[in-house]
């Protein structure tokens, strides 16, 4: 199923405005992993390195009611979320709670921490810029309204 396709399912089942924009996007390098874990509603939230934001002018930072639609590997549509909270903290600063709502590994903080440290590192490297413990990270929490 397309994006497009989802959209009007779920607009037309739920007499939703079809205008109302939303973004489709993938999970960074474990996209039907973490797709699979939404539909699942065990990933209740995600997160992503401030700093690149500066970098990606077409790409605003996150809000509350932001929608999205999660893309598979494959770019598939599996679902239609919402955006409930959004804040800023310090990657060092990032709780145990977040990293449980995040939903991967054993859900632990250390496991979060260390899975998110490579992954900011890297992505900060392709940017040419450091990532620190002290990093802003953006946290999205958010709900699922619609599976394929």
């Amino acid at each position: 199923m397309t994006p497009h396709e989802i959209w009007e399912e779920y607009c037309e089942k739920y007499d939703i405005d079809k205008s109302i924009s939303y973004e489709a996007w993938q999970f960074g390098d474990k996209a039907d992993e973490l797709a699979e874990l939404v539909c699942m509603g065990i990933k209740t939230a995600t997160c992503s390195q401030a700093a690149v934001y500066e970098f990606e002018p077409d790409e605003p930072e996150p809000k509350v009611d932001d929608i999205s639609i999660i893309l598979n590997s494959a770019d598939e549509a599996v679902c239609i979320i919402r955006n409930i909270k959004v804040y800023t903290a310090p990657f060092c600063d990032i709780t145990a709670e977040h990293a449980f709502k995040e939903g991967e590994g054993d859900r632990s903080l250390s496991y979060w921490r260390q899975v998110h440290k490579d992954f900011f590192r890297k992505e900060a490297e392709e940017y040419g810029i450091s990532f620190h413990e002290n990093s802003n990270v953006i946290c999205e929490e958010f709900e699922v309204l619609y599976r394929a």
